[in-house]
């Protein structure tokens, strides 16, 4: 239906949508919840990166949310890229927001970015290869499949981005992702592994742990 109409709110602002990006959906407004809870100073010039932007929903939202942040969005698709420059020119904030056509699987990415970043966001495709066609039929059928394949078990975008994350995350800033259901541990654990400090994880308004963060 969201394609349909061609919009869907998220956090109370419109978003544009296609067929190019991911339908902005509740679960995800936990990330925006966690983030203001750890970054509570709303005039900080805060630098954000948004890995994999899609829609821009997560990055533009926050960059309406801090008013004197910039942001850098990143997205491999430049069809999802052209959704985003539209809604951040809708939403004011087109000058603070720099979109990036990048692509995690190739090596190099994270260099190309100008980090680091204090505060990194993320909701990576999560959902295991085999599983996908077991979705319901309007995501499984319509939604690309680069936003939803996380590879065999769904981890596969978590470890790129805790790999890359000692070089995108400043010193005290903050990784913040939205995670696929029983996978928190084991991005925690990831995370741990590649030098960062996970901290608290957030449930979604299903009580799933929908939002996991770490600390540089």
């Amino acid at each position: 239906m969201a394609y349909i109409l061609g919009e869907r709110e998220f956090w109370g602002l419109p978003f544009e949508v296609s067929p190019a990006v991911l339908v902005p959906r509740p679960d995800s407004e936990t990330v925006i919840e966690a983030v203001l809870g750890l970054m509570p100073d709303r005039d900080r010039a805060w630098r954000i990166l948004d890995l994999g932007v899609g829609s821009g929903c997560l990055l533009l939202t926050l960059l309406r949310e801090y008013p004197r942040a910039g942001g850098v969005g990143i997205d491999a698709s430049t069809e999802a890229l052209a959704v985003t420059q539209h809604n951040a020119e809708a939403l004011g904030v087109a000058g603070r927001a720099r979109l990036v056509a990048g692509d995690w699987r190739r090596a190099g990415w994270a260099e190309e970015l100008d980090g680091p970043f204090d505060l990194v966001v993320s909701n990576p495709p999560y959902i295991g290869s085999a599983a996908i066609a077991g979705l319901m039929p309007e995501v499984a059928r319509f939604e690309p499949r680069l936003a939803l394949d996380g590879g065999p078990d769904g981890l596969d975008a978590y470890r790129l981005i805790a790999a890359a994350g000692p070089k995108l995350v400043a010193p005290g800033g903050h990784l913040v992702v939205e995670i696929g259901e029983g996978q928190a541990v084991d991005v925690k654990t990831l995370f741990t592994e590649a030098g960062l400090t996970p901290l608290a994880s957030w449930k979604d308004l299903g009580g799933i742990e929908r939002v996991v963060s770490a600390k540089q």
